[in-house]
C-alpha cells in the first residue's frame, strides 16, 4: 500500500520518501483512513486517486511544519541589505517565501524590512505553500511558544499583540503578506509573469532527489530577477552553485546571487567543492579528478556529489527536528564514509553546540577551520562559544579574523 502512495506523493509534490522515512507516510495514511472511516487500503487508494480533496488532505498530513520566527537570523539581515542595495524609486521590492509553512518566515521578512527602514509601500511579500493546513494557520497568525525560539525576541513586543492561544501578528505586518496555495512542480500553479528580487526557498530541496533538485532550481532561477537573491538552507548550500548561482558572501546566511551566464555544471564540479561552506566559493575546474573512496576504488564525481549532498541533507533534517544526539551520530557516520571535510566538522560542531557539549564543539569547529581557514560560519560560531566560556581574548581574535575576511571580500 505504501509504495503506490509514495510514488503518488513524489509525482504530485516531489517528496522523496527516503528524506522523511516511510514511517511518516504510513502513519499519515493511517490517520487519513481513520478520518475517512475506511479500514480497507484498496478502498482508500481508490478514494485517494479519485479525489483531489483527499489527496490534499494526505499532503497536509505528510507535510509537518518545523519553523519559527527569525530562524537563521543572518538570512533576514542579508535579505534586508540586498533589498536596500537594490531599492528602486516607485517600484516595490518583491519577495517570495516558498514554502512559507505556517507563516513564521514571511512575517519575519516583513518585520525585518520594517526594521530596515522600508515603508509599507516599498515592498510586498508573496507566500506559497503546498499545505492548505499550513496556510490556514498562517492566515490566522496566532502563535504559541514554539514559534518564539532563541535569544533574539525583541521583535515580539514591537510586532505582536496578546491573543487567545498565544500572540497575534499585528495588522501592519499582516497586510504585507499575501498567502496562496501552490506547488513548484505543478504546471497548473501559475506565478504569472512575476519576477522576484528575493526568493526564500529554505529547507525544501532536501526533500527532493537530485533530479527534482535540479528541476526545482531551474524553476526558482526563472522566478528571480537578474540581480535577484536566493536564500536556501544550510544543507542545501552546495546546490545553487551547480546552477550558476554565486555566493553572496554573507556569513551564515546561505545566500546566493543569480547569474545568467553560467551553465549547469553538475558533471564538472570537483567533489571537494560539494562540502565547501557557501561563503568560501572556489573557482570551478574543468578537469575532473575523481576521488578515492573508502575501498580505494575511484568513484565518479557525480555519484559522490549525490551521496555527500544526500548525507548532509539528512544531518540537517535530523538537527532541524531537534534530534541533536542523532544528528551527531549520523554526522560521525558521514565522516567515516566520506572522510574529513570542513563542512562535516562544522555540522558536527553545531550539533554538539546545541546539545551543550562545548568542548567537543570547540574541537570540531577548530577542525573545520584547519581544513578551511576562511570558513565564516565556523569562525562566527566558535567566537560565540569561546565568549560564552569566558575566553574573550580568543573570541576577539576570531572576530577580528572574520572582519578581515569580510573586508577583503568587500562585504
Amino acid at each position: 500500500m505504501s509504495d503506490p502512495v509514495e510514488r503518488l506523493l513524489k509525482e504530485t509534490i516531489g517528496l522523496d520518501t527516503a528524506s522523511v522515512g516511510p514511517t511518516v507516510v504510513r502513519q499519515s495514511v493511517r490517520e487519513r483512513m481513520t478520518a475517512c472511516g475506511i479500514t480497507d487500503p484498496e478502498t482508500y487508494w481508490r478514494l485517494l486517486t479519485g479525489s483531489p480533496q483527499e489527496l490534499q488532505e494526505l499532503i497536509n498530513a505528510v507535510v509537518v511544519p518545523e519553523t519559527w520566527f527569525f530562524r537563521d537570523r543572518e538570512a533576514f539581515t542579508a535579505l534586508a541589505q540586498h533589498a536596500r542595495m537594490h531599492k528602486r524609486a516607485n517600484q516595490p521590492i518583491k519577495i517570495l517565501s516558498l514554502p512559507c509553512s505556517t507563516g513564521e518566515e514571511p512575517y519575519s521578512v516583513a518585520m525585518a524590512m520594517f526594521d530596515a527602514g522600508f515603508g509599507a509601500q516599498e515592498f510586498k511579500i508573496d507566500a506559497v505553500d503546498i499545505s492548505t493546513r499550513n496556510l490556514a494557520i498562517a492566515e490566522r497568525a496566532v502563535y504559541g511558544r514554539n514559534s518564539f525560539r532563541g535569544s533574539y525576541l525583541e521583535f515580539k513586543d514591537r510586532y505582536f499583540e496578546p491573543a487567545q492561544g498565544g500572540h497575534q501578528v499585528n495588522p501592519a505586518v499582516l497586510k504585507q503578506v499575501r498567502f496562496r496555495a501552490g506547488n513548484l512542480f505543478d504546471s497548473r500553479t501559475s506565478f504569472g509573469a512575476e519576477v522576484y528580487d528575493v526568493l526564500l526557498c529554505r529547507n525544501l530541496l532536501i526533500y527532493f532527489d537530485r533530479e527534482l533538485q535540479d528541476r526545482a532550481l531551474v524553476s526558482l532561477k526563472a522566478l528571480l530577477a537578474s540581480d535577484g537573491l536566493l536564500l536556501v538552507g544550510p544543507a542545501e548550500s552546495a546546490l545553487p552553485r551547480l546552477h550558476g548561482f554565486t555566493s553572496a558572501e554573507w556569513p551564515m546566511a546561505f545566500a546566493f546571487l543569480k547569474s545568467g551566464t553560467v551553465q549547469v555544471v553538475a558533471q564538472t564540479v570537483p567533489v571537494s567543492n560539494s562540502t565547501l561552506p557557501p561563503s568560501v566559493p572556489k573557482p570551478l575546474k574543468s578537469k575532473i579528478v575523481p576521488p578515492v573512496g573508502r575501498q580505494g576504488h575511484l568513484q565518479t564525481t557525480a555519484q559522490m556529489l549525490d551521496q555527500i549532498t544526500e548525507s548532509l541533507a539528512t544531518i540537517e533534517r535530523i538537527a532541524n527536528a531537534g534530534r541533536v544526539k542523532e544528528a551527531q551520530e549520523v554526522a560521525l557516520s558521514h565522516l567515516r564514509q566520506f572522510g574529513p571535510s570542513a563542512e562535516i566538522f562544522y555540522l558536527l560542531g553545531l550539533a554538539q553546540d546545541a546539545e551543550g557539549a562545548a568542548p567537543e564543539a570547540v574541537q570540531n569547529y577548530r577542525k573545520a577551520l584547519y581544513l578551511a581557514p576562511n570558513h565564516r560560519e565556523a569562525l562566527a560560531h566558535l567566537a560565540l562559544l569561546l565568549r560564552k566560556q569566558g575566553d574573550h581574548h580568543g573570541a576577539e581574535a576570531l572576530t577580528g579574523r572574520l572582519g578581515r575576511i569580510q573586508t577583503r571580500s568587500g562585504t
